[in-house]
C-alpha cells in the first residue's frame, strides 16, 4: 500500500474519492483485489461472476480500477497485474465484454490474463471458437490463458494466493477488506493534517527571534507553549488512531496461530508503522522547543534579576551579592543548557533530521544569546560598581557636610567677620561637589537624589542666616541645586524634517540608518582592514590572514565608498520629496549588484575567521573601536543591509498605494528582491562539486532548489524502473537557460560552527533535447522532465504546489525561448555550416525544423492537462 498515493486520491487526485471508490466496490462487488500475488510477486487482481457487469458505466469502471492498482506499491506494480476472471457460469458475450473493457481501461501494467471460459458444453465452444476470432481485437500485449477449470488456475498459481471461490486457502472477507481500507483512508488524512501542523509549528520557531526584554519573552513563551501543547494532543491522538488500526490489521494473526497476513497486509502495517514512526521524529523537535523553553525561563530570571541599581552602600554591596549568584546560577542553568542545546542542535542538523530548517536558526539565536547575556552581564557589574561608588562618595560628603555645620560655633558667627568666615568655609564645601559631580545626581542615581537634598537643604538654611548675620553687603551667594547636564547632539549633515504621516517616518529610518550603516563600515575598514599595515601590530596577524585581507573583507571598501559618495546622498534627497525613493533604487539598481560578489565571497570569509577569529590581533582591534561584538558580526552587516532595504520599501509601499512614485516604488522592490536572490543563488552556485565545465559559463542562474527526484529508464523493448516509493533520491537542482544540472547536497562539518553545503555534480540535461509534463497523475506537486521520446523520465516532486508552479513557469519560458529563437533562425537566410556531432545521451534543437520542433519536448507544456486527455 502506498501512503503517498493514498494522500493524494484523499485530496481527489484525477477526481477519484477513495470513499467513493471504496463505496461502489463495497456495492457491486465485481472486482477483489484479495491480497494474493503470483509467483514472481505480482498483485493479483479477481472479476468474479457479476450479472450486471455490463451495466457499470465506464467512467465509475475506471475510477474504481484505477484507485485498486494504486494499493499495491509501486515495486510490486512494477512487476505487473496478474488478471483472473471468473465467467465459468456465464455466456461467450459476458467473457468478450470484459475482455474489451479490461482492455480499454485497465490503468496499470499487465503481466497475464486468465480466463476461466464458461462451463456449459455450448458456450465453451462459442468460447474456442471467440477468443481465436477477437483475440487482435481486445488489444492487449499480454497472454490471454483460456482454463478450463481451477484446477488448471492452480498449475499457474499457488492455492495460498487464491480464495476459497477459486479452489484457493486465502482468506478473505470483503466487507472486513473494506472497513480496513477506510480505516487507512483517514489515518492517512489524519496524519497529513497532524505533520501540516508540525511544519507550521516549525517554521513559527525558526522564523521567531528570541526577544530581549521579559513582557516579549512572556508572551512569546506563552504563545509557543500553547501551540506546543495542541501540538501534542494532536500527535496522541494520532498515534492512537494508528495502534488502534495496526489491532485490527494484525487481529486474524493474534485470533490464530496458523493465520497469515496477505502480502498486501503486510504492506499496510509497514505503512501504518512507518506512520505512527512520525511522533517518535516528532518528539525531536518538541523536546528542542522544551529545552527553548527553559533558555527563555532562564533567560526572564536574568532579566528579571538586573534592573535594580540599589540605594545605598548596603544595598548596592547585596545587589553584587545577588548578582554574582545569579551569574553562577546562569552559568550552570542557562549558559550550559544553551551551549548544550546548540550542540544538540548541530547533531539533529548532521543526521538530516526533518526539521533543520527550523532548528538551524535557533541554534545561531542560542549562541547569539550567550555572548548578549555576557556582555549584558559585565554591563550589569560596570553599572552597579558605578552606582556603589557613587553612594561611598555621597555618604562621605554628606557626613563631611553635617559635620562641617555641626562644628560652626554659633557665637563666632554673630560677628560680621565670623559670619563671612563660616560662609566662606560653606561656600568653599559646596565647590567640593561641584569637583566630584555630585549636584547631578539625576543622571547617575534617581533613587539616591533625596539624601543629596537633604543635606543641601541644610546649608541653603545656613546660608540664609549667615548672610542676615553679615553686616556689610556681600555678593549673593549663588545657590548651588543639583541640576542635569547635557551635552548637545550633534547636528546631522541634513536634518529630517519631524512629521507625523508614516512615510516620512519610514524615510527617516532608512536615512539614519543608512547613516549608521556607513559609519560602521567605516569602523570595519578603518578599526581592523587599516590596522594590519599598523607596524605595531603586525606581529600580532595570524599567518592564515597575512595577503588574504580581500578574502576575509571581500569588496567592503567598494561598498563603503558607493554608500558614503553616492547612495547616502541621495538618499537624503528624498527628505524633502519622499516620492522620489523608487528612483533612487532604480536609478542605483546597476551600482547595487556589488552586494551579489560581497555574498559570494561570504562562505571564504566565515571559513577564514573560524581559523582565525580567537587571534590576539582582532581582540586588540574590538578592544580599540569598544565594540561589544567581534568583526565577524559587523562583517554580516552588508547581508543584513541589503534585506533591511526590501522591508523598508514594503513598508513604503504600504503607505504610499495610488499616489506619486507607487510605480517606481513597486519596480524598486522588484529590484531589490532580484539582488538578494541572485546574491543567495550565487552562494549556491560557488558550491557546487565535480563539474568538469566553468560553471559561470552556464550563463544567469534562473532557479535552484531541492526536490525529490524519480527516474525512470526505458532501454530497448524493456522499461527499467528506477522508482523508490519510500526513498527518493534527494537532489538539487539548478536551472540555466541552457542547462539543467542535477546536484546531491552535502553538509560539511566546521568544527561545532554552522555547517556550509556543498553540492555534488550528478547528471545534466541539455535544455535544447528535454520536454516536460506539467502534471503527474496522483499528485499536484509532481512534473516530469524528459528527453529522447521519453528514453529517460526525470519525475520531479516539489516541496509545494507553489514551488511546483514556479518551476513549470521558468522551464515553458526556456523552451518557449528556444522555440522562437529556432523559428527565428529558421526564417534567416541560410548559412553554412559544418555539420553538429551527434551526442549519445542528448539530441540537439539544431536539426529539427520549426514545424515539428514541439515533438521535441513542448508539445507537453502547450497543451493544458486534463485527466480526460
Amino acid at each position: 500500500m502506498s501512503p503517498h498515493g493514498q494522500l493524494e486520491l484523499t485530496e481527489g487526485a484525477q477526481g477519484i474519492l477513495p470513499r467513493g471508490c471504496l463505496d461502489r466496490i463495497a456495492l457491486w462487488k465485481l472486482i477483489c483485489l484479495a491480497g494474493g500475488r503470483g509467483t514472481d510477486g505480482a498483485p493479483i487482481i479477481t472479476f468474479p461472476e457479476y450479472p450486471g457487469f455490463s451495466e457499470i458505466p465506464d467512467e465509475d469502471f475506471l475510477n474504481v480500477v484505477t484507485y485498486l492498482t494504486s494499493i499495491p506499491s509501486l515495486e510490486a506494480a512494477s512487476i505487473g497485474f496478474i488478471i483472473i476472471i471468473d465467467r465459468r457460469r456465464d455466456k461467450w458475450s459476458a467473457v468478450k465484454a470484459s475482455l474489451t473493457r479490461i482492455a480499454g481501461a485497465f490503468p496499470g501494467n499487465l503481466q497475464l490474463v486468465f480466463v476461466l471460459r464458461p462451463s456449459r458444453f455450448i458456450q465453451r465452444a462459442i468460447a474456442d471458437i471467440g477468443i481465436k476470432l477477437y483475440r487482435d481485437d481486445f488489444k492487449m500485449k499480454v497472454p490471454i490463458i483460456m482454463l478450463n477449470s481451477v484446477s488448471d488456475l492452480h498449475g499457474y498459481i499457488d492455492k495460498s494466493q487464491l480464495t476459497r471461490e477459486l479452489g484457493g486457502t486465502l482468506e478473505y472477507g470483503h466487507s472486513q477488506w473494506i472497513h480496513h481500507r477506510t480505516a487507512i483512508e483517514n489515518f492517512a488524512m489524519t496524519v497529513k493534517t497532524t505533520a501540516q501542523m508540525l511544519q507550521t509549528f516549525g517554521t513559527n520557531l525558526a522564523e521567531t527571534e528570541l526577544p530581549n526584554d521579559v513582557p516579549c519573552t512572556e508572551e512569546l513563551l506563552s504563545s509557543h507553549t500553547e501551540q506546543h501543547n495542541k501540538l501534542k494532543d494532536e500527535l496522541k491522538l494520532a498515534v492512537k488512531q494508528g495502534a488502534t488500526l495496526l489491532t485490527c490489521i494484525r487481529e486474524p494473526v493474534t485470533r490464530s496461530a496458523t493465520s497469515k497476513l496477505s502480502p498486501d497486509e503486510l504492506e499496510n502495517v509497514a505503512t501504518v508503522e512507518s506512520l505512527v514512526s512520525l511522533f517518535i521524529c516528532s518528539t525531536f523537535l518538541c523536546t528542542f522547543f522544551l529545552k527553548v523553553k527553559l533558555v527563555l525561563d532562564n533567560l526572564m530570571e536574568a532579566q528579571a534579576g538586573f534592573t535594580d541599581i540599589g540605594d545605598s552602600v548596603s544595598r548596592v554591596e547585596h545587589l553584587l551579592k545577588e548578582g554574582k549568584q545569579i551569574e553562577e546560577r546562569g552559568q550552570v542553568c542557562f549558559l550550559k543548557t544553551a551551549q548544550t542545546l546548540a550542540l544538540q542542535g548541530d547533531q539533529l542538523i548532521q543526521n538530516n533530521h526533518y526539521a533543520i530548517d527550523s532548528i538551524r536558526p535557533k541554534c545561531v539565536e542560542l549562541r547569539r544569546i550567550c555572548d548578549d547575556f555576557a556582555n549584558e552581564t559585565k554591563k550589569i557589574y560596570d553599572i552597579l560598581g558605578k552606582s556603589l561608588e557613587l553612594h561611598k562618595q555621597i555618604d562621605k560628603w554628606c557626613e563631611a557636610g553635617i559635620y562641617l555645620l555641626a562644628s560652626q560655633a554659633v557665637d563666632k558667627c554673630q560677628t560680621q567677620e565670623g559670619a563671612e568666615t563660616a560662609l566662606c568655609d560653606i561656600e568653599k564645601f559646596l565647590g567640593t561637589a561641584k569637583e566630584h559631580q555630585l549636584l547631578n545626581g539625576k543622571d547617575n542615581a534617581q533613587r539616591v537624589l533625596q539624601k543629596l537634598e537633604d543635606v543641601q537643604e541644610m546649608f541653603d538654611k545656613r546660608q540664609v542666616s549667615l548672610k542676615k548675620l553679615a553686616a556689610k553687603p556681600t555678593r549673593p551667594v549663588q545657590p548651588v541645586a543639583p541640576h542635569p547636564e547635557s551635552s548637545p547632539k550633534r547636528a546631522s549633515p541634513k536634518s529630517i524634517r519631524p512629521t507625523s504621516t508614516l512615510g516620512n517616518h519610514i524615510i527617516n529610518e532608512l536615512i539614519e540608518t543608512e547613516r549608521v550603516y556607513v559609519e560602521e563600515l567605516q569602523s570595519i575598514l578603518e578599526g581592523y582592514a587599516s590596522e594590519m599595515d599598523n607596524p605595531d601590530l603586525i606581529h600580532l596577524i595570524p599567518t592564515a590572514v597575512l595577503n588574504r585581507r580581500e578574502v576575509l573583507f571581500g569588496n567592503l571598501s567598494e561598498i563603503y565608498e558607493f554608500h558614503n559618495r553616492i547612495f547616502l546622498k541621495e538618499l537624503e534627497n528624498c527628505i524633502e520629496n519622499p516620492e522620489f525613493l523608487g528612483r533612487c533604487f532604480l536609478k542605483r539598481k546597476e551600482d547595487l549588484q556589488i552586494y551579489e560578489k560581497y555574498c559570494q565571497n561570504k562562505p571564504r570569509s566565515e571559513a577564514l575567521w573560524r581559523q582565525c577569529g580567537d587571534s590576539l590581533f582582532f581582540q586588540e582591534c574590538q578592544r580599540k573601536l569598544d565594540h561589544k561584538l567581534s568583526l565577524d558580526a559587523y562583517l554580516l552587516k552588508p547581508v543584513q543591509r541589503i534585506t533591511k532595504y526590501q522591508l523598508l520599501l514594503k513598508e513604503m509601499l504600504k503607505c504610499s498605494k495610488n499616489s506619486e512614485g507607487t510605480a517606481e516604488l513597486e519596480e524598486a522592490l522588484a529590484t531589490v528582491l532580484d539582488i538578494i536572490k541572485s546574491a543567495n543563488d550565487s552562494m549556491h552556485q560557488i558550491a557546487i562539486t565535480g563539474y568538469e565545465g566553468d560553471v559561470h559559463e552556464l550563463g544567469k542562474l534562473l532557479l535552484q532548489g531541492s526536490f525529490n527526484v524519480w527516474t525512470d529508464h526505458k532501454k530497448g523493448h524493456n522499461k527499467v524502473k528506477d522508482l523508490a516509493r519510500f526513498k527518493p533520491m534527494q537532489r538539487h537542482l539548478f536551472l540555466y537557460a541552457k542547462i539543467l544540472l542535477f546536484c546531491k547536497k552535502r553538509e560539511e562539518n566546521t568544527d561545532g560552527h554552522e555547517k556550509s553545503p556543498s553540492y555534488s555534480f550528478k547528471n545534466s540535461l541539455k535544455m535544447s533535447t528535454v520536454g516536460i509534463t506539467e502534471n503527474v497523475k496522483g499528485d499536484n506537486k509532481k512534473f516530469e522532465i524528459w528527453y529522447n521520446g521519453r528514453e529517460e523520465v526525470y519525475i520531479i516532486q516539489a516541496a509545494s504546489v507553489e514551488l511546483k508552479n514556479t518551476w513549470v513557469s521558468e522551464i515553458r519560458k526556456v523552451l518557449t525561448g528556444q522555440l522562437e529563437a529556432c523559428r527565428v533562425q529558421a526564417r534567416a537566410p541560410y548559412l553554412p555550416s559544418p555539420p553538429p556531432v551527434p551526442s549519445r545521451s542528448t539530441q540537439s534543437l539544431q536539426g529539427y525544423h520549426p514545424s515539428i520542433l514541439p515533438l521535441v519536448g513542448l508539445s507537453s507544456f502547450f497543451l493544458p492537462y486534463s485527466p480526460a486527455s
